[in-house]
């Protein structure tokens, strides 16, 4: 894949080439996406230019063995880790990824699942993993230019997992890749977000639609000026929604708006979205706040799934965040 097949993102490809051309690359790239985005794809176009011995006007040549191998994701020096259920792991499972990658190169995260066959399961990229990929980086490349790991979701790392791989991350031998494609930045272990080089890929798919924001905006003017009564008021009218999936509709629109208050406070520019005021509200919250509120809004919408009673669940949000805030 060159970046000449990829659409949208002009100017990240520029960059991302002039990178290499300098010979400054990173040692870490986090893509940030939403799902169903081009990260994956933007990737290989990446490791398809480092790895190319013929470049020509800013892209890969797309004909040379390494170009060959990248693109059917088959390089021996170019590995792939995306959560799986266990016992199994990534590298047991890479037929399957380079299948759907070969049909859609921008697929999303439950198109993965299926593929993989884990459909409605739990997936994660366990410590394995890391063990896996520390013992790889323990070997020389097998034809002597660069390594690269390309983990997919780092946020369904677990803590055992991020830990392990924090040192090869922060500093990793010469000539070694790191590339982090997340949905969710806000749930990736801190550490670990602060050692790579962040870049946001839009455009920007459809931001989850919730027909009143004027309460997330309510909420969020309460919270920010510690009124804890005017936000157990918005609470009583969260409450109050009609329908169940009216409330986690709410729930979602949320935690998307609380993903881009992440985003304006680490410094990067968005793209266009409904979700929020996050640039209105990065100055006076506390930086552990969107993390943190992602959860609770996530936890808020696996409640009312479960049929408790919205009253209580949305009186314990407001108290949850209010104190967070």
């Amino acid at each position: 894949m060159r970046f000449a097949d990829l659409t949208g993102n002009e100017e990240i490809l520029k960059v991302l080439a002039g990178m290499v051309d300098s010979g400054r690359v990173p040692h870490a790239i986090m893509f940030s996406e939403p799902d169903g985005g081009p990260g994956f794809s933007v990737a290989v176009a990446f490791l398809q230019y480092l790895y190319c011995g013929s470049r020509e006007a800013g892209d890969s040549c797309g004909r040379c063995p390494s170009c060959n191998r990248i693109s059917k994701l088959i390089h021996p020096d170019v590995h792939f880790i995306f959560p799986v259920n266990s016992p199994q792991t990534s590298q047991a499972l890479m037929p399957q990824l380079r299948e759907l990658f070969a049909s859609d190169p921008c697929f999303t995260e439950a198109r993965l699942g299926a593929a993989l066959g884990i459909e409605g399961k739990s997936s994660l990229i366990a410590v394995a993993e890391a063990k896996e990929v520390l013992s790889t980086l323990s070997l020389s490349a097998l034809e002597g230019g660069w390594r690269s790991i390309v983990i997919y979701l780092p946020e369904k790392m677990n803590q055992e997992t991020a830990n392990r791989l924090l040192k090869a991350i922060e500093e990793p031998s010469e000539k070694t890749e790191f590339i982090l494609i997340t949905h969710s930045p806000e749930k990736v272990l801190q550490t670990i977000y602060s050692r790579c080089q962040h870049i946001q890929l839009g455009a920007r798919a459809q931001a989850p639609s919730f027909d009143e924001p004027q309460l997330l905006d309510d909420l969020m003017d309460a919270l920010l000026s510690h009124d804890l009564f005017a936000a157990l008021q918005v609470g009583e009218q969260l409450s109050a929604l009609p329908s169940r999936e009216k409330a986690k509709a709410f729930c979602k629109f949320a935690a998307d708006a609380m993903r881009n208050l992440f985003l304006v406070q680490q410094g990067i520019k968005l793209p266009l979205t409904e979700s929020g005021n996050a640039s209105a509200w990065a100055p006076k919250a506390r930086k552990t706040f969107p993390r943190a509120a992602v959860t609770a809004f996530d936890r808020a919408s696996r409640l009312v799934d479960r049929n408790v009673n919205q009253k209580l669940i949305f009186t314990d949000l407001v108290d949850r965040l209010y104190g967070l805030i």
